[in-house]
């Protein structure tokens, strides 16, 4: 089969490095790709948002089955566009992926079928967003409504700093915002793969969102991750599906609108009780990582089988071994950053034992390695336990050769603290 994957990110490179493992995939090409997806994939350059081509390119090679791996694409209705054309793909289509587009529709979503969430109001007017703030206390969450991939979220410690990310979201003039009580607890991320009327669990991952050590600095679209996640027990994964996941995809159902595709529900933990933070309607980035790096079933097979409804067959298998991501960024990342700078070394750091170098913002000038983007590359590592894993990818980060890039140092740090 011809299998083409939209996307250029960490998470794309660690899609098509699955993919390309699969023996039904005879042929598999990245659209745009970078240069670490070069050596697993053929590159197509042709961006994600670029609907038109992307389904001229996919009738025109006779594609077989299309993965798109980020949310803005998804959001934007490509499933849609390439199931008119027929073409199948793994969903969402549009109307599946508000639960990503629109955070307001998914605390409404929790309200109306009570599952367990923080207290919210949505707001389009700065007045009504900061009085209601206010009577929350502090610290109190501040998200935008639309999508901003993994930066749209304020935690809010003081009354300045609240004001003053009520006034930047909603002078933005996007989809207004919505403030959210600040919940306690540990986050943790769980997946799901679903055809609209099975559910097929995946497995629990743990993500590092702030830029800096210790859980400092601004939010980011993801400095690390780790699996499995030990604040993921039985017990709550139980709860996570019976009252947060089923319950969402029965309502989504009961709207007209069925959900089929990868289900990402952000959760904080406490007391053994857990409440949705958010939902993504794709794969984690860089949680999806340490997911391909644990699979040990045929990914091929279980996306088809989402999109033929089919999960009610299909069971996967993971390995026992843990698996852990460093994210290297540009130096000033999620803020001001350059681009173009050399990358030396990789190739060595990727020797190290149980290592996996996925790229994310990449490309190749004169057979140098340049970066591309904010986070770069996604040093991933598996082993016996967290400890081991995280030992050798922080082995493999020191043998790599970029000045002007950085990295979190204490990636799976609650995992080790436990």
């Amino acid at each position: 089969m011809k299998f083409l994957l939209v996307g250029s990110g960490g998470r794309e490179h660690a899609l098509a490095w699955a993919l390309s493992k699969s023996p039904i995939v005879d042929k598999l090409y990245c659209a745009p790709g970078n240069a670490g997806i070069a050596e697993v994939a053929e590159r197509v350059l042709i961006g994600a948002l670029e609907f038109d081509r992307l389904i001229d390119f996919a009738s025109g090679e006779k594609i077989d089955f299309v993965v798109i791996g980020p949310e803005a694409p998804l959001i934007g209705g490509l499933w849609d566009r390439l199931e008119a054309a027929g073409i199948r793909a793994l969903g969402p289509g549009a109307a599946g992926a508000i639960l990503e587009g629109s955070k307001g529709f998914v605390k409404d979503l929790c309200a109306a079928n009570n599952i367990p969430t923080a207290a919210y109001k949505r707001c389009s007017d700065a007045e009504a967003a900061k009085r209601f703030a206010a009577g929350l206390g502090l610290p109190v969450v501040v998200k935008a409504d639309g999508i901003a991939a993994g930066k749209g979220v304020v935690v809010a410690e003081t009354a300045a700093e609240r004001d003053r990310a009520i006034d930047l979201i909603l002078g933005k003039g996007g989809e207004g915002l919505v403030v959210e009580e600040y919940l306690e607890g540990e986050e943790a991320t769980f997946f799901v793969l679903t055809d609209g009327v099975h559910v097929l669990p995946l497995i629990g991952a743990q993500d590092h969102k702030r830029a800096f050590d210790g859980d400092k600095g601004p939010n980011t679209g993801g400095m690390g991750a780790y699996s499995p996640a030990p604040v993921l027990a039985p017990a709550i994964i139980e709860k996570t599906l019976d009252k947060i996941i089923i319950p969402t995809l029965a309502a989504m159902a009961a709207r007209g609108t069925p959900y089929m595709g990868v289900l990402y529900a952000g959760l904080m933990i406490y007391d053994d009780e857990p409440k949705l933070i958010e939902y993504n309607c794709r794969f984690g980035d860089p949680e999806c990582q340490v997911l391909m790096m644990r699979l040990k079933s045929d990914l091929a097979i279980a996306l088809l089988a989402a999109r033929d409804g089919q999960l009610k067959h299909l069971d996967l298998r993971w390995s026992d071994e843990a698996a852990l991501t460093v994210v290297m960024a540009a130096e000033g990342y999620p803020g001001h950053y350059a681009k173009g700078s050399e990358i030396r070394n990789v190739e060595a750091a990727a020797q190290v034992k149980g290592v996996q170098i996925f790229h994310a913002a990449t490309e190749r000038h004169n057979q140098k390695l340049m970066s591309s983007g904010g986070r770069v590359l996604n040093v991933t590592a598996s082993g016996r336990t967290i400890a081991e894993a995280q030992e050798r990818a922080y082995r493999a980060v020191d043998l790599i050769d970029w000045p002007d890039g950085f990295c979190r140092h204490d990636i799976g740090w609650r995992a080790l603290r436990r």
